[in-house]
């Protein structure tokens, strides 16, 4: 995921000249707050479409080996993580409407990327846990829980995630 910071450093030096005129400081700022929003939640969609693969392997094997008791949840687990990729690659845009007419407090930005971070985090945390899910079909029934449940908190997290930001409209 960029850090806003590292779009000074990437600027051209259009980009660079056109700071100073007045006004098109605060668009690019914008234009940057989007991108890195977008960035994020590309990041997180992808994220969960690999540990998808995960659930499709895993699928695959336990079918090829006449273990069809557990395919329906696993099925439901894969059900619901497009259901979360949709959403993160449809939610509205962070931090876009409200900058456009009103300058934020810096702080209030800072939670927002800082929620945003920790966000990344879990999504990490539960694709580790899909990728790590038990080949075996007696162990898997447990883990498939812990998976829906980390599943249905991260779905309560990106519903956070859309109160913060539709409360800064």
């Amino acid at each position: 995921m960029i850090e806003p910071a590292d779009h000074t450093k990437r600027r051209n030096w259009v980009e660079t000249i056109l700071r100073y005129v007045p006004g098109f400081r605060g668009y690019l700022e914008k234009e940057y707050r989007r991108e890195s929003d977008n960035l994020q939640r590309e990041w997180l969609a992808g994220r969960l479409e690999r540990a998808k693969r995960a659930i499709d392997n895993l699928m695959g094997l336990l079918a090829e080996g006449g273990h069809v008791d557990q395919l329906a949840k696993l099925d439901q687990v894969r059900s619901r993580i497009d259901h979360l990729i949709a959403r993160v690659r449809g939610a509205m845009e962070g931090y876009s409407g409200f900058f456009d007419l009103v300058r934020i407090d810096e702080a209030v930005l800072d939670r927002v990327y800082e929620y945003d971070v920790s966000l990344a985090e879990k999504v990490e945390e539960l694709a580790t846990a899909i990728e790590r899910l038990p080949k075996c079909p007696s162990d898997l029934s447990c883990a498939i829980d812990e998976v829906v449940a980390s599943l249905q908190e991260f779905h309560h997290l990106w519903d956070a995630r859309e109160e913060i930001l539709a409360g800064l409209r």
